[in-house]
């Protein structure tokens, strides 16, 4: 035996493998071994990336196992795992060939027993409890008789019974029912989305909007309430505008959306009777309010009167008041005769008097000077007088215009002075003059040149004389054979009135 186990040849008829051959083979060994398992454990590291997969660790005292949740489970499963959660998670186990190692693909993931819910529900509670949702400043307060009202429950169960007969004993409302799952795997969704889309609904639409929402579900265990703890359902009701009560369960049983509604029922008949008030009891209120304005009035009525009666009594009679005005009336009616004649004789003599000054011959006499004025003023409205008015104005103006042209003459021959002295030191400052004194001007490239270093630089230089241009450089075409005796061009002689200008402006280039 120790020399089979000596001989290197021992195992050379032996199968070889690849190594994906191997892996291959492992995988389907395990797959086929662990195509269904159940795994209790604690969640120790959890990632969700951006896929929507989520990748976590299953762990225990001694050993760690990793896992994935596709995309598809992770969005169909209740639970959400957190780390430190203890769970069950149902799935198969499989190999990852590119890293020679075993994974868990969860199927279906729960919590652990009822520990493992308290813990979590611990857990989101303090965490909403942190952002303020369950503050009572937040709170809205509720409607005192609302129109209409939108229950979230079960079509089937006897709660939604329940909330109506309540309400047709107390005060008979409308009501919208918004159905939903009250336990499973739908139940937190199908409640959430209840609740936005009461708040979505436009008021006065085809739909109406609710003035109250009533959230009902009858008693159970802690796993059927389960859907009433998720964090989905707790944010909806905090998020509502629309004011709310949760009735979930019986008065021991709570959930989270108890703590972010707007008020708790211990029961659904309980939310009904907090959503209205008894209409006899309103009625009989409202009758004894109306009683209670009705002896007010009278009672009202009575003081007054009595007042009226107690001031009555200190004031004096109407005859009293009355004697001395018709003392006066009888006094005034006895004399109004006598001054009426006096009046009228007063004004008669005033009349004579006046009529004495308008005689006949004060009238004529009147009349004559008034005739004697409009005699003289017709004078002075002649047709020679307004003819020498004309005169005059005609020969006052003629001078004008004479002024006007003289002082136009003058001005516009003091303006072409200035023109000529402009255009001759315009000449005199213009660079064609100082070519005619032998400079030039030099373009190299196209660009004008002012220094040295340009001229070095450029290519081909163009230099401007006053009878014409030539290329100085490399250049396509041949550069233009100079003439052999320039004729000297004329001078012309500087204008008395242009200064000797000794630099040229530096908009003009480079001359020498």
């Amino acid at each position: 035996m120790s020399d089979l186990i000596d001989d290197p040849r021992e195992g050379e008829n032996a199968p070889e493998f690849s190594v994906t051959e191997l892996s291959g083979a492992i995988k389907r060994m395990i797959e086929g071994e662990f195509s269904h398992v159940r795994i209790k454990g604690e969640v120790g590291r959890v990632s969700f990336p951006r896929s929507g997969h989520v990748y976590l660790d299953l762990k225990d005292d001694r050993s760690v196992i990793a896992a994935v949740m596709w995309k598809g489970v992770a969005a169909r499963v209740s639970t959400r795992p957190e780390e430190g959660m203890e769970v069950v998670a149902t799935g198969r186990l499989t190999t990852f060939p590119g890293q020679s190692k075993y994974q868990l693909m969860i199927d279906d993931i729960k919590p652990a027993g009822v520990g493992a819910l308290m813990a979590m529900l611990e857990k989101r509670k303090a965490m909403l409890q942190a952002e303020g949702l369950f503050a009572s400043e937040r709170k809205k307060p509720l409607p005192f008789l609302p129109e209409i009202i939108g229950v979230v429950t079960s079509p089937s169960g006897a709660v939604i019974r329940d909330i109506l007969h309540r309400l047709r004993d107390r005060f008979p409302r409308k009501v919208l029912l918004w159905p939903v799952a009250v336990q499973g795997e739908q139940c937190a969704t199908q409640v959430a989305n209840a609740i936005e889309g009461f708040n979505k609904l436009t008021p006065g639409g085809a739909m109406p909007r609710p003035d109250l929402i009533i959230v009902a579900r009858g008693g159970g265990s802690l796993e059927d309430l389960w859907g009433f703890n998720e964090e989905v359902v707790a944010r909806a009701a905090a998020a509502s505008d629309i004011p709310l009560i949760s009735a979930v369960g019986h008065e021991t049983d709570t959930t989270l959306i108890d703590f972010v509604s707007d008020k708790r029922a211990p029961t659904p008949t309980a939310a009904a009777e907090l959503a209205v008030p008894v209409r006899l009891e309103l009625l009989a209120w409202v009758e004894e309010q109306g009683a209670r304005l009705t002896r007010g009035l009278e009672q009202g009525l009575r003081q007054r009167d009595q007042r009226l009666r107690d001031l009555s009594r200190a004031l004096p009679r109407a005859d009293a008041l009355l004697q001395t005005p018709r003392q006066r009336l009888d006094t005034a009616a006895d004399t109004l005769p006598r001054a009426l004649q006096s009046g009228v004789q007063s004004r008669r003599v005033a009349l004579a008097e006046k009529s004495g000054g308008l005689s006949d011959r004060t009238l004529l006499r009147m009349i004559e000077i008034q005739r004697q004025r409009l005699g003289r003023s017709a004078d002075r409205l002649s047709p020679e007088a307004l003819g020498r008015d004309i005169r005059q104005k005609k020969d006052k103006l003629q001078s004008t215009v004479q002024r006007l042209q003289f002082l136009g003459e003058r001005q516009t021959s003091k303006l072409r002075g200035q023109l000529d002295s402009l255009a001759g030191l315009a000449e005199a400052y213009s660079y064609t003059n100082t070519l005619q004194r032998g400079f030039a001007l030099v373009r190299g490239d196209g660009a004008l040149v002012k220094t040295a270093e340009a001229a070095r630089a450029a290519q081909v230089l163009e230099l401007e004389f006053a009878d014409g241009r030539m290329t100085v450089g490399q250049s396509d075409t041949p550069p233009p054979t100079p003439p052999t005796a320039p004729a000297k061009p004329a001078e012309k002689p500087a204008p008395k009135t242009a200064p000797k200008a000794k630099t040229l402006p530096p908009e003009q280039g480079s001359l020498f």
